[in-house]
Parts: C-alpha cells; structure tokens; sequence
C-alpha cells in the first residue's frame, strides 16, 4: 500500500523505517501511529490543492544561536496553542545534544516538539525531499489537535523543501545561478529573528565557550571512543548525517593523536596538546560564524525571492547578555525587541 501526495509517492515502508510507525487498516480508513510517545501521525491534508483556504503554519527562522527555540516557547506557553517541528538538519539526529545544541527537555516546557533528536544517521542521512514528506504527516496531525505548528530551525534547505508547492530535489534554490519559488503551499508567518554580524560573531564565540564549560569537550570524547570514525579513513568530503554536525570535523585531528579512550585531565597535558584543541575550539568558532553568514544569506535570497519574511532585530538582547546583565534585564529587553513584536504579527496572522 502507498500514499499518494501532489508533488510525489512516498511508500509506508519508507515511513516504517524512518519514523518506526505501525499500521492499522479498515475498509475505509488508513491510520499511521507513531510508536514514540511524541507523535501520532494521522493521514497527510491536501487543502493546498482544493479550493479551500491554505492551512496557516508559523515559521520561525534565522542563524544559528539567535534565539529561534527561545522565541517559539514564549509564542507557545504564554500565547497560541502550538506544537514545534525542528527543521534544523543535525537536531534530528539522535545524540550529540550538547554538540548540536538541543533544546533541553527542561526547556521545551512540556511543549511537544517533533523531529528533535528522533532518527538514527547510522540509518543514513534525512534528505529534505524526506523531510517533505514526514514534516507534511505531522503538520496534518497538529492541525487534528486543534493546534498550530510551528517549524523553527536553521536549515532553510529543509524548511524551503516543506513549503513549496512544486519541489525538485536535484534543484539547489540556493545555487547562485538559480532563483527560489515563491508559491507555497501553505499560509506562512515568517519571522526572522536576526542580529547585527558584529555582535552574533561575539555571541557564537561566547556560546561555544559555554558549550565546552557544559560538557561539550567530554560528549565528543565519548562519542569518538563508541564511534567508527577514527577507524577509517572517511574524508569531509564523504561525511554525512550526523558526522557533519560542527565539532566532529574539528576535533577528529585531536582525537586522532590524543586517543579518547585515555581520558587525562585538562592539567595533565602538555603545550603540544593545548595547542591542538585550542586550534580545533578556533575551527568551532569560525565555522561557526561562517554557518550563521550562510544561512543569512539564504534568508535574504528567499526574501529577495517574494517570501514575506518579517525581521525580528535582537542585537540588544543579545548585546545584553554579552555584557553579563542579570537574566531580568536582558530579558525584558528579548520581550520588548522580540517577543512583543512576534506577538502582535502571529496574532494578525491567525485572525485574518
């Protein structure tokens, strides 16, 4: 048995494999049932192709570390009804949480979230034209529960895959001899949460250091010992799925000589080794900010493209907690700058 969908056939066998779902049939029904206490994904909705009005989703963009998962809990406690799908493209990976930077269990606030840390990368890589078609079953499934979704993330591959009408897995929107759809199949709020450059880069650095103070150095250690990876000798080049997050690429020349099976501790090292992971926290930190340049200019291309992105600035939120405020000032600052203004647009978007 197979479902159609508009643009493309996806198999029940794929979604078994991908989401471990379970089937139920009756003669007129055909019910799909996630066995993770997350999800129950219900038959996909097809309203872009009727007449009927789009269905109305939130997208919450923006660079990595601006604050996107921040805002849609404070959309989703204290505002509209709604449920997270992640569309950032090493979040949906299993493991690494601190390395990825996942939303914490504390932190999500009992709001459900989809496609956070649920797929296993040794099953192989989550394509977009994947993520199409699984994130479309679950948007049909939130709108079941009265609810709105909302998709936040920081792979705009993924989120261009899911809202365009018409997707071509071989076409790069983003190539910079191609131009980007602007007929979407769904009834989008986009909102851009963004800083200026000088103070994101200063907030990145900070972050990462915060990471490593977090466990992050130690959540990498282990991951290399469990791991194949030091065992062959897969080039960048070849990587996939999870073993593209940053952090891995960086660190496996430090691994490679310093061998995370014997664990010292930070005083015991010598100048040589300082060196080596003082230069792969270097590499972190520039690739990451090279991340943040990226994924802004994709933004800017789909809004040059006829998305109706709405920019959110949080350079003073973010300017306040470079200076060390207590969390009371820089967060009234996030809700005067952000929070407030993100309000007043989803609400004029959902009582259109």
């Amino acid at each position: 048995m197979r479902l159609a969908f508009s643009s493309s056939v996806i198999s029940v066998s794929f979604l078994i494999k991908r989401r471990r779902f379970t089937c139920s049939t009756t003669p007129s029904t055909f019910t799909l049932m996630a066995t993770s206490p997350i999800i129950t994904t219900a038959p996909p909705s097809f309203h872009h192709n009727h007449c009927r009005k789009k269905d109305k989703i939130i997208v919450i963009m923006g660079a990595t570390g601006t604050g996107k998962s921040r805002l849609s809990i404070d959309l989703a406690i204290q505002y509209f009804p709604s449920e997270i799908i992640n569309s950032d493209k090493m979040q949906v990976y299993k493991g690494l949480d601190i390395t990825t930077n996942k939303i914490s269990q504390h932190e999500r606030q009992n709001v459900p979230h989809h496609f956070l840390g649920e797929f296993d990368s040794q099953d192989g890589e989550l394509t977009p034209l994947e993520f199409r078609h699984l994130a479309h079953l679950t948007i049909s499934d939130i709108f079941c529960r009265k609810k709105t979704p909302f998709i936040v993330g920081g792979s705009n591959s993924f989120i261009y895959s899911l809202l365009v009408e018409e997707y071509n897995p071989k076409f790069d929107a983003f190539d910079a001899f191609n131009s980007v759809s602007s007929s979407l199949r769904y009834n989008c709020c986009f909102l851009w949460v963004d800083s200026s450059v000088r103070v994101l880069y200063e907030y990145l650095d900070k972050r990462v250091d915060q990471m490593f103070e977090t466990g992050m150095f130690e959540e990498l250690q282990a991951y290399f010992r469990e791991s194949e990876v030091l065992k062959d000798s897969v080039s960048s080049l070849s990587r996939s799925g999870l073993r593209k997050a940053i952090g891995l690429p960086e660190f496996e020349r430090y691994f490679r000589e310093y061998p995370a099976e014997k664990v010292e501790s930070f005083r015991e090292w010598d100048h040589v080794r300082r060196v080596v992971y003082e230069e792969a926290v270097r590499e972190i930190k520039e690739n990451t900010r090279q991340l943040a340049k990226r994924q802004i200019g994709k933004i800017k291309k789909l809004r040059d493209g006829g998305w109706d992105i709405r920019r959110l600035d949080a350079t003073a939120a973010f300017t306040a907690l470079l200076m060390c405020k207590q969390e009371e000032e820089w967060r009234s600052v996030w809700e005067k700058q952000v929070l407030e203004p993100s309000v007043k647009i989803v609400k004029r978007f959902l009582e259109k």
